[in-house]
């Protein structure tokens, strides 16, 4: 591999969320959190509220042409019991707090409420009674933390967890609690099917943050630097997107990589290889959801666009593969920069002795021999 890592990071710093579009994602759901905890309709229901979703998992990229906005997932754990409330009841327990802090700016999900701010999308997710072991879990640091897995390398879920470290609490309460939450779901109201659902986004979280440390910190730049080549290369077939394409990295990215380069290249070629018969069947390959294993991650997905996606899988893995072993350094930038579109930087002229461009004897580039410098620590090289 030629590429060094500066373009990688440069790459990076282009698609992700800017410090603005990170601001505004806090002010949004710490606001929405406050009002939340402090109505008097709801505050006797909720057990607590928190983060998930891509912007949770550190894996979001920036929003693409009509899409302005960041968007950011809360779930609601509330002591509803789903035997008792029906899933339209359970949303619309939330429909008086919109009308008084979000007139006109938020709507029917099916499953959720979604809040459309100037600055950034909300998305309000009520789940139903969680058991005690549970609950005392979701109130403990390790999940009420608003800093996403990226910003808080040492992150456990645990109930001992503290930013920067761990707190007092016994092996025996440990081990019970996570014991605990990994068998137990919650459960998320689908108005249209009139059936409450299960989901686990603890599980999912979890999930990535281990992935991530198993791939030496690169994992979370792979699957941003994936989801734009789909948002912004091949954006048809509609899905699979978003998450499901999150989980299919997460299943098919080497452990123990060295670089974001080859993180790109080891999913790519993994998933059109264990998935060739499946799409030349035109069949959905049936994968479970991290938590919730009778979940399908695919299961929105038709048989002929999961076939029109592995075609776009297989043309990207052969471009991203000449692009990882191509020697010469301004070819293999130009190779990734057809996979990735003109976010990805172009080749940087070498400066001859007096300041000028020069091309080298080959009619290329020279390497930067630098490394970019990104502040706020949020890059694993």
């Amino acid at each position: 591999m030629t590429v060094v890592p500066s373009y990688f990071i440069d790459f990076l710093r282009n698609i992700r969320l800017t410090d603005s579009q990170v601001d505004d994602c806090k002010k949004g759901h710490k606001i929405l959190r406050e009002r939340l905890h402090n109505d008097e309709n709801l505050k006797d229901i909720i057990v607590d509220s928190f983060l998930q979703g891509s912007y949770r998992r550190a894996t979001a990229i920036r929003p693409f042409e009509e899409k302005r906005k960041s968007d950011v997932d809360i779930i609601v754990v509330t002591k509803l019991n789903r035997d008792k409330v029906t899933p339209q009841q359970a949303l619309e327990k939330f429909r008086p707090f919109l009308e008084k802090y979000y007139k006109g700016k938020y709507k029917s999900q099916g499953r959720s409420w979604g809040i459309e701010l100037s600055y950034v999308d909300l998305d309000l997710v009520p789940t139903s009674a969680p058991s005690e072991a549970v609950a005392q879990i979701i109130k403990s640091a390790s999940v009420q933390t608003d800093q996403t897995i990226e910003e808080t390398r040492d992150w456990k879920l645990s109930l001992s967890w503290r930013p920067g470290g761990f707190g007092v609490s016994t092996a025996a309460n440990d081990k019970a609690a996570n014991e605990q939450w990994r068998s137990e779901a919650l459960w998320i109201p689908d108005r249209d099917a009139h059936i409450w659902e299960k989901t686990h986004p603890l599980a999912q979280i979890e999930a990535t943050q281990r992935k991530n440390a198993d791939c030496n910190g690169h994992y979370v730049n792979v699957v941003k630097c994936l989801k734009w080549w789909r948002m912004t290369q091949r954006p048809k077939p509609k899905y699979p997107k978003s998450y499901p394409l999150e989980h299919l990295c997460c299943l098919n990215c080497s452990n123990g990589i060295k670089s974001v380069a080859y993180g790109i290249v080891s999913v790519l070629e993994t998933i059109r290889d264990r998935y060739r018969e499946d799409a030349a069947r035109k069949r959905t390959p049936c994968i479970p959801d991290h938590g919730v294993p009778e979940h399908a991650v695919l299961g929105r997905v038709a048989g002929e666009d999961f076939a029109a996606f592995h075609n776009h899988i297989t043309e990207a893995a052969t471009l991203a593969r000449r692009a990882f072993d191509e020697e010469d350094l301004r070819k293999s930038v130009i190779l990734w920069r057809e996979l990735f579109g003109d976010r990805f930087p172009e080749p940087q002229p070498k400066k001859d002795d007096d300041g000028g461009e020069s091309p080298n004897k080959d009619g290329g580039y020279t390497p930067r021999n630098n490394v970019s410098i990104i502040g706020g620590g949020r890059f694993a090289l």
